[in-house]
Order: C-alpha cells, then structure tokens, then sequence
C-alpha cells in the first residue's frame, strides 16, 4: 500500500490490527505480504502470549509488529539499514511498542554470533532475497533457540538444510517461499499444539 509516497503495511491481527506500519523505499525491503502473514501465524496460533521473538532483517518490522500485537511477551527486531531502523523506531513510538520491544541496529549475523541473550521460541529470517543470508543465519540459530524453539523463513526459493533441522508447515505464494522449521534437538513440544 503507498500513501503520499509512502510504503506502509497494515497489522492483520490481534490489539493493533489494522493500524498501519510504514517504511522507507531501500534496496532488498519487500514487507511479507498479508496472505503470507495469515499463514503464518495460523500456524503458529493467533495469540503468542508470552513467547520470546527474534526478527532478524526486520525490513518494515511486519513480521515483529505482527507478533507484538498478538500478545508477545518480547520481540528484538535487528536490522541494518539506517533508514529502515529509523522507521521501525517510528513505528514502535506510534503503537506503543514501549518495554517488550528492543531494536538493533547492525547486522543480523553479527547479532546472533555475539548476543548474550538466548531463548527464543520464535525467530522470523527474512533477508533480502537472492543474499544466501537466510541459510548462513540459519546455521547459527540454535545457539539463540529456547527448547521447541521455531524458525520462519521466507525466500524466492524453497532452503535446503541438514538434520536435526526438520520441517514443520511450507507453503508459496507466488515467488515467495516460505517455511516454518523446527531444532530436531530441542523438541520439548513447545507450539506442538498450534503448528
């Protein structure tokens, strides 16, 4: 959606559905589209009280807004672009993001590779497409995942991965793939009920 030139997302669900998020034009940023979105938290259930959220390449925030507005207890949105974090602080102060949000701004590998914090149950990875960033993240996620700990990964192709990786739900809209995936080593049953 543009408005006065502006790029925005609307939130689909939960305490803000329908309050926008807006974003600046910058190469590789392509919010997850509203079906897509659907999708997803239909798989991990609408309401993801409680639940730790990592939202690396945040772009317009979409994916970490969404889950903040369902009810989750953190979300860390990461993302590189100076314009970009901009807009997501932008975003945070007009909702009313307030404590449960914290946003990083550098680079989302260095963030894993060096973060203190741990015990993630959601992490969205949704780099720019055609970057290889996706499966380099991805080989480092389990030193951040709670136990049951789940990973959401949109691309322009389906990603390969080893075990103890596992799939859990894909699906394709167009020319984005996306997937949800699970730590084969850390199945405790964590979102067993919603996905």
């Amino acid at each position: 959606m543009r408005r006065k030139g502006t790029n925005a997302v609307r939130i689909i669900g939960g305490a803000w559905r329908s309050r926008l998020v807006r974003f600046p034009d910058a190469a590789g940023l392509r919010p997850t589209p509203d079906r897509v979105r659907e999708t997803l938290f239909n798989w991990l259930g609408q309401d993801l009280n409680g639940k730790r959220c990592l939202d690396l390449f945040a772009g317009s925030g979409a994916l970490g807004f969404e889950a903040l507005s369902r009810g989750a207890a953190e979300v860390v949105m990461v993302e590189t672009s100076r314009a970009a974090h901009s807009a997501l602080r932008e975003s945070a102060a007009r909702l009313g993001a307030g404590g449960r949000l914290k946003l990083v701004h550098g680079d989302a590998l260095h963030f894993i590779a060096t973060s203190g914090h741990s015990g993630y149950d959601v992490v969205f990875v949704d780099p720019p497409y055609g970057s290889g960033l996706a499966g380099e993240a991805l080989a480092r996620l389990p030193r951040v995942l709670a136990r049951g700990g789940i990973v959401y990964i949109e691309s322009d192709s389906p990603l390969a991965w080893d075990p103890p990786w596992r799939e859990r739900r894909h699906g394709r809209a167009g020319a984005v793939h996306y997937q949800l995936i699970e730590w084969g080593g850390h199945d405790d049953g964590s979102l067993s009920g919603h996905i």
